[in-house]
Formats: C-alpha cells, structure tokens, sequence
C-alpha cells in the first residue's frame, strides 16, 4: 500500500532498513521506524493545528507505543489520546501529558484510581455508569473532572468491536443525570469515526458521525454549556486538519499520519508528513511451485498490501491474499519468473497499513536518516517494552 510512497519519498529508510537486516541487528518480522521523519511529521502537524486554532492530541497504537517515538511526538504534540489504560501508562511513563483517557476503550473501574492522578485534561464516557464512576473517585482526589461524551455510531459506521456511547435521541436525559454528578464537567462530545478516506482517491472526508457530534453539541450548547469541546478522530493530517477547523471541531487526533501512512498517502506521494515505517522481514522457505514464503508475525488483517521488495535483486512481488482468521506464520508471494532466484534468508520489504500494537513484531528506531548518519538507536517489542 506504501511501498511506492516509501521508495519515493524516504529511499533512505529502505536503504537503511535493509542493511540492519543483511547485517543481522534486527531479526525478521521487525518494523523499521524513522525517529528524525515521526518528529519532522508532528512538528509539521503542530505548526498547522496552531495556524488553524486547533488542539491536538497524538495517538500511538499504530507504531507500538514506542517510548523513543512518543518522546519524539512530544516535544510538537505535548498531549496524548490514550487508547486503553495501558497506553495511557506507557505514554505518561515516557513523559507525555494526557489529553484524553477512556477513548477508544473505557477505563476500567478499579484503575481509575491510577489514571485519573495522571490529571487527564478529559475522560470520554460512553454511558451514566462510568460517567458515576468517573465522578466517584474525582471526588475523592479532591477535584472535579472534565469529561466528554462518546455519541453514539450512526448505524454501519460503527467497527465491530467499538460499540458504545451515547445516542443522540437519548443525549438530553444523560446530561440531566450527568450534570447533577459533583465529581465531574461535561466538557464536551466525541465520536469515531469522524473522517475516513475515499477509498480511490484517498482524501478525507466526514463521516455521519461528525454530523452527529456536532448536533450534540449543538444540544448540549442549548442546555447552558459553554466553550464545549468537539474531538473529531480519525484520519486527522494536514490534508484533514483544516476540513476539522472548517467544520467545527476543536480538536484532532493524529496518529497514521506521525509516520505518513493514512490511506492518502497511498494515493498522493505529494502530501507533506513523509513515511516512516518499513516492514523487513525475510524468505523462510520456498514451496515446490516457486512461491516465496516470508516469515509473518506483523500482517495486519485490514493492510492493503499489494508487492514486497526484495533489495538483492530489487524485484517487486505480489503478495498473496490471506485471510485474516488465520494466524499470520508465513505469507506467500507470487513465483518469480523463470530463471529469477529467491534465495533462503533474503531480505523482504513491505510498506503497508499497520497497527503494531496488535502483532507480535520488534520495533526497531533508527536515527540520523535526515542527516545521512543512520544509527540504530533501540529495539522494543510491539507495546513499547525495551528489548
């Protein structure tokens, strides 16, 4: 899905990539990150968030919660967007300030305790009971809490896996019990997804979604809130930021676009975050009809890879389809034509759609790509731990 993006833009992380494996300093399955383009890319997104008056907060699930990488986010993006507690962990541990906890996932009850002294600036809730919880322990840390409202999905718009909120026809009963909590402030509305990308032409656009934080907004606003906040996640870049200013959003989530790899950037080598992740891996075994098998552990179900490259011979080979209720052990590419050789342990590059911190691969950082003096600088697994 990348790979042209990739060559075209930043050969040299290809470059460098493939010579960390020939040398044996990663193993295969590692996804290959550059340091020096994931902060070019946030201090990019910085720079027009400011311009356009909007607030950000960085999310880091889809690069492995890599505390070199967050660091890195950081001193652009100081706030995060925590997906599930132990995000919000990792991402505080590495010096982060959260931004917004409970979001995608709900914070446990019993850690709330935790979460809640880190002194999120929000905590979406997705209904009365955590909303209670919420208020319970914020009371006891002595404060009361800021929190968002998680709208619920239009119908079809909503992954499987991420039911939950609000809905909108229910929005004005919630706020009437939520308003009497001490513990906590209804600070504003959320929703996910807000924009996705046109799968052919790759640019964003809103989903139903958007148009439903916005009218709970515009409920909420009508019962006597004020200066109420509207997170719009999803697909949040310098192509989609100034679609979440003119819309009405306050705030943006970026996440693919720290390593320049939302669907956009398939389609448009031109859009300005550059890429900044490769996938090396390497040839396990060949089967009797030809066709190369790569050690897997990284494939990500909803990807869109298209070809990998194999630097020795610099061919390009398809790879296969694969369904994604099975366990990614190997993945096949087409045989090569006849009289090309794929040799055991060859390196394979591949440049696809990824969340990291749902595989079993190594995160490998490489500084000093931007200056012409790459050095590996650590390996982790995928949720962020130091090997």
């Amino acid at each position: 899905m990348f790979l042209d993006s990739l060559l075209a833009r930043n050969p040299q992380l290809a470059e460098a990539a493939a010579g960390l494996h020939d040398r044996g300093e990663i193993p295969p399955d590692t996804y290959v990150m550059d340091l020096d383009a994931v902060e070019e890319n946030a201090a990019l997104l910085a720079g027009e968030a400011e311009r356009l008056g909007l607030g950000l907060w960085f999310v880091v699930k889809q690069f492995g919660r890599n505390p070199e990488l967050i660091k890195a986010v950081a001193r652009s993006v100081p706030a995060f967007a925590a997906i599930d507690a132990d995000e919000a962990r990792t991402l505080h541990a590495a010096g982060a300030r959260a931004g917004n906890l409970g979001h995608l996932v709900q914070i446990p009850r019993r850690a709330l305790p935790e979460l809640l002294a880190l002194r999120p600036e929000t905590v979406t809730v997705y209904d009365l009971a955590n909303a209670r919880a919420v208020s319970d322990e914020a009371q006891r840390l002595g404060r009361v809490q800021d929190v968002l409202v998680r709208i619920e999905g239009a119908p079809g718009s909503v992954y499987p896996g991420q039911e939950g909120g609000v809905p909108l026809d229910g929005l004005d009963a919630f706020a009437d019990a939520l308003e009497r909590l001490p513990g906590v402030r209804l600070a504003g509305v959320t929703a996910f997804p807000c924009v996705l990308c046109d799968p052919a032409t790759g640019e964003p656009a809103p989903t139903p979604n958007f148009d439903l934080a916005l009218k709970a907004r515009e409920l909420l606003t009508a019962r006597g809130h004020t200066g109420l906040l509207l997170s719009a996640p999803s697909a949040t870049s310098m192509a989609s930021l100034p679609l979440l200013a003119r819309l009405g959003a306050t705030h943006g989530e970026p996440g693919h676009a720290l390593t320049g790899t939302t669907p956009l950037h398939a389609v448009d080598t031109g859009q300005r975050e550059k890429p900044a992740y490769v996938y090396v891996t390497e040839v396990a075994h060949t089967l009797p009809d030809g066709r190369p098998a790569l050690f897997g552990g990284g494939f990500y179900p909803r990807s869109h890879i298209r070809t990998a490259l194999l630097p020795r011979t610099g061919s390009r080979l398809p790879v296969q389809p694969a369904p994604a209720e099975n366990i990614d052990y190997y993945r096949l590419l087409d045989a090569p034509a006849p009289g090309q050789e794929v040799r055991l342990g060859e390196t394979a590059l591949l440049a696809f759609r990824t969340q990291v911190f749902v595989t079993r691969s190594t995160v490998a950082v490489v500084a000093g790509l931007s200056s012409g003096t790459p050095r590996l600088t650590g390996l982790y697994d995928a949720r962020g731990r130091a090997l």
